[in-house]
């Protein structure tokens, strides 16, 4: 299964604690790497989170967005201790009595005293409960998107791939041909030389050139890498990282293959090669 790293995925759920929104953003990283901006109330379920993320996620900045917006309510209670309100009074009547220029106190004077005005603290356990869920089914969304994002390149992978056999199956045609005629123009520069023509000094000279331009050894390989992209791509595991080990040993064939190359086309071969395989390694830094 080929995955993208970069995806987009947000969801919302209503109840009678008001809206949760979600959002979850995905880019290239070599490792996972979460961040989270989570409302004060639900910042304990950061671990539970990152755990979800692990299951389905293997790589990629992941940045995580939790929005609360609480349901309308037609008017804001608040508890007043009027055994603190009282004291404190008390307290500043006494004061008034000491002083000689002794000041009013107020009503606001009064509920601004510590522990005298507070909000009921609001239970936030149903909508921890929708977080969790929402969080879940918002991960799973995202998971879809990177692999239909990733399932689009598969058409891009194949193609390349095709090409390339048949490139190197191209060389492969080519190379007995070629060193024919590597062996007719020593043949020739001997004999324009006015050399005694030594039929075993050309066998000798012929496999000095066969061993300096034999890429056996190379086109073997790139059938071998090409084959192992091939079965990487049906891999249902996290292949980024494989794959990209793969681009390098690719285009280290097709270096090879261009510095021992005795034919202009053979040269020309190794640059589409290496064309490709750099087409495909910008898009396997994005993969999962």
């Amino acid at each position: 299964m080929i995955r993208s790293m970069t995806a987009f995925a947000r969801k919302d759920v209503q109840g009678d604690w008001g809206t949760l929104t979600c959002e979850i953003r995905t880019v290239n990283h070599r490792y996972l790497e979460p961040s989270f901006r989570l409302p004060d109330a639900f910042r304990e379920l950061e671990n539970r989170f990152r755990e979800e993320l692990r299951k389905q996620l293997k790589r990629g900045k992941v940045d995580v967005s939790m929005r609360l917006q609480s349901a309308e309510k037609g008017s804001q209670s608040f508890e007043i201790s009027e055994d603190m309100a009282q004291a404190v009074n008390e307290a500043a009547n006494h004061i008034n009595r000491i002083l000689d220029n002794p000041a009013h106190i107020n009503a606001l004077d009064v509920l601004r005293w510590p522990g005298v005005l507070s909000v009921p603290e609001q239970d936030f356990g149903p909508a921890k409960d929708a977080a969790v869920s929402l969080f879940e089914q918002t991960v799973s969304e995202l998971a879809s998107v990177r692999e239909r994002e990733g399932e689009r390149l598969r058409p891009l992978f194949e193609d390349r791939l095709k090409t390339m056999r048949d490139l190197v199956a191209d060389v492969r045609k080519r190379m007995p041909e070629l060193l024919a005629a590597q062996e007719k123009t020593l043949r020739e520069r001997f004999e324009k030389a006015r050399v005694e023509l030594d039929s075993e000094r050309v066998a000798q000279e012929m496999v000095m050139v066969a061993q300096k331009s034999d890429v056996a050894e190379e086109l073997d390989r790139l059938d071998a890498h090409i084959g192992e992209v091939t079965d990487t791509l049906k891999s249902d595991d996290a292949i980024g990282r494989r794959l990209d080990f793969l681009m390098q040993e690719l285009n280290r064939e097709a270096n090879t293959l261009s510095s021992k190359s005795i034919d202009a086309g053979v040269t020309r071969i190794a640059v589409d090669l290496k064309v490709l395989i750099e087409q495909m390694r910008e898009q396997v830094q994005n993969l999962e």
